[in-house]
């Protein structure tokens, strides 16, 4: 796989990840993680023998596609990674969701529990210990056909937040198969990270980085 590169310097590699790809490698992937396969394209590309340095400061999950930073060295990870910790980033995604809110613009705000041995999330009460606050804003873009497109601003990096958010209150995104009950099996999921703003780790420069949502994710498709 030829990976898209929207930027790269000698500290940091922005790209577009493909639905469908882990970020790393795990115990049950039998396929290439999104990882190697840049270590591997870095590798080629600069001729580079033995391993190569590539770390992961964030992740999208694995159905999920669009515009992912990745740090070359691993001062870039420590800074870009306390970047993150101290909300400078800044995250848009676009999704097309089964129904129309009946608000054009709000914010959704919610505690949630990741069960972490069916890797599901679920909206929980401020009270449970293992709760973590959950926080993102939207706004329409276009409705038909009884499905919308949202922009969406995200305000936490909670894991599968948007997702868990928006079906909570019966917007489930299109061809979601852990949160949707009416997703096709063969489809991509209508999720994409959009945009991203950040600091760079060494000159402080502010770099904005966007990549559109494949045509294939209308509001019709399904």
């Amino acid at each position: 796989m030829q990976p898209k590169i929207l930027f790269e310097d000698n500290h940091l590699l922005v790209v577009v990840k493909p639905h469908g790809i882990a970020v790393q490698k795990n115990d049950s992937a039998s396929t290439d993680d999104f990882q190697s396969i840049l270590k591997d394209y870095l590798k080629k590309k600069y001729n580079k023998p033995g391993n190569v340095f590539l770390g992961i400061v964030h992740r999208l999950d694995q159905p999920v596609g669009g515009v992912m930073v990745f740090a070359k060295t691993s001062k870039a990870a420590s800074r870009l990674s306390e970047q993150i910790r101290q909300n400078i980033w800044k995250k848009c995604y676009l999704a097309v969701v089964d129904g129309v809110p009946e608000q054009k613009r709000s914010v959704m705000e919610d505690y949630l529990v990741k069960n972490e041995a069916t890797n599901e999330v679920f909206v929980s009460k401020k009270s449970n210990p293992k709760a973590k606050f959950a926080r993102l804003s939207y706004e329409t873009l276009k409705s038909k056909n009884g499905r919308t497109l949202l922009k969406i601003t995200l305000e936490t990096g909670r894991s599968h937040q948007i997702r868990v958010q928006l079906s909570s209150r019966g917007l489930p995104i299109v061809n979601d198969r852990k949160y949707n009950k009416n997703a096709k099996t063969c489809s991509d999921i209508a999720l994409w990270a959009y945009s991203l703003e950040i600091e760079h780790p060494v000159t402080k420069e502010k770099l904005d980085f966007s990549e559109d949502m494949p045509e294939k994710m209308s509001l019709i498709q399904g």
